[in-house]
């Protein structure tokens, strides 16, 4: 029997459970992956804590970014994906689908080939980053070169991506971080700017690197009182992402501010695109180009095997990654 990864109550990574299940057969509109690696995502500790936007129905799976084989397909999908490799766009039911483990059952319209030169952990390390990045960046914030895009949380795999997507959009990239001991890494990484946030006054440095013009964009996945402050580093007619709530804090509407500067705060998340055909398509060969021609390149924080789940999450939960964190399975 497959090992697949169960949590039976919430709470943090020490509840997940490796554990036999019996092998099932894809339904309509499903295939069934063999799984070769799992990337993780702050999507899966909000999930299992209960603070995700889905709650968990217990026993649940989870993971939500899969990079396998297509063993076989339900009724209704095309066969010919049979022994295609593929991953997994975030954005289905982890309570019915999660895909953490050595077989996963996801939704066919879930699944997309990944570019050849990857790896399966790259492979699995993609798409919830760069399209997350690309629907406030491109498909929504209309990203213009020049102009100045304020990324928090910049050691993130979504922060990289986003960092990535604003230098080959010809634009700057002004990063964050909570203390300067990853302030060189992002640079490395291709950040412009880095502000260590707990070390720096965060609203005095955006003015100083933008000439007193702001960000006009600003993609952030911390929310809390921290926007406060954000949208004093925005420029005027500038835009605030939310796409997370990382602070567990109440978030405020920065009404003084916006009114002042006729800004626009929205929530975000990847699932308002992925789910449209055509614009996932346009995003998916979007990505696919830059990492064919070099300007993309996930970064791996860490690999950890199966049956070191839990220390998997518990490492994503420490904060000190840089990249992704991906889980491998052995191939039987």
């Amino acid at each position: 029997m497959p090992k697949i990864v169960r949590f039976h109550q919430l709470g943090g990574p020490e509840n997940l459970r490796l554990e036999d299940a019996p092998s099932r057969q894809p339904g309509e509109g499903e295939l069934r992956l063999r799984v070769q690696a799992v990337g993780l995502n702050r999507a899966e500790s909000m999930y299992m804590h209960g603070r995700y936007f889905e709650q968990p129905e217990l026993p649940s799976r989870i993971g939500y970014e899969a990079a396998g084989i297509v063993e076989a397909v339900g009724p209704g999908v095309d066969p010919s994906l049979v022994g295609q490799r593929v991953s997994t766009v975030p954005g289905f039911s982890q309570n019915r689908w999660g895909a953490l483990g050595e077989e996963a059952i996801v939704p066919a319209f879930s699944v997309q080939p990944y570019p050849a030169k990857l790896t399966p952990a790259e492979g699995a390390s993609i798409w919830m980053q760069y399209l997350t990045a690309y629907g406030a960046l491109k498909l929504f914030g209309k990203l213009q070169p020049g102009e100045f895009v304020l990324i928090t949380a910049a050691s993130s795999s979504v922060g990289l991506a986003a960092i990535q997507i604003v230098k080959a959009e010809g634009a700057v990239a002004i990063a964050t971080t909570r203390r300067s001991s990853k302030k060189q890494q992002l640079l490395d990484l291709g950040a412009d700017h880095v502000i260590a946030t707990e070390e720096e006054d965060i609203v005095a440095r955006v003015q100083a690197i933008t000439g007193g013009k702001g960000a006009r964009i600003v993609f952030d996945p911390i929310a809390g009182s921290f926007v406060e402050k954000l949208a004093e580093c925005a420029a005027p007619g500038g835009i605030l992402f939310e796409y997370g709530l990382l602070s567990l804090e109440p978030t405020p509407f920065p009404l003084v501010a916006a009114m002042r500067k006729a800004l626009s705060m929205r929530a975000y998340t990847l699932m308002e695109f992925t789910q449209n055909p055509p614009l996932l398509a346009e995003a998916v060969q979007y990505i696919n180009e830059r990492i064919n021609d070099g300007r993309f390149a996930p970064k791996i924080s860490k690999v950890f095997p199966l049956d070191q789940t839990v220390e998997a999450y518990q490492y994503l939960e420490s904060n000190q990654q840089i990249g992704k964190i991906v889980i491998t399975v052995p191939q039987k």
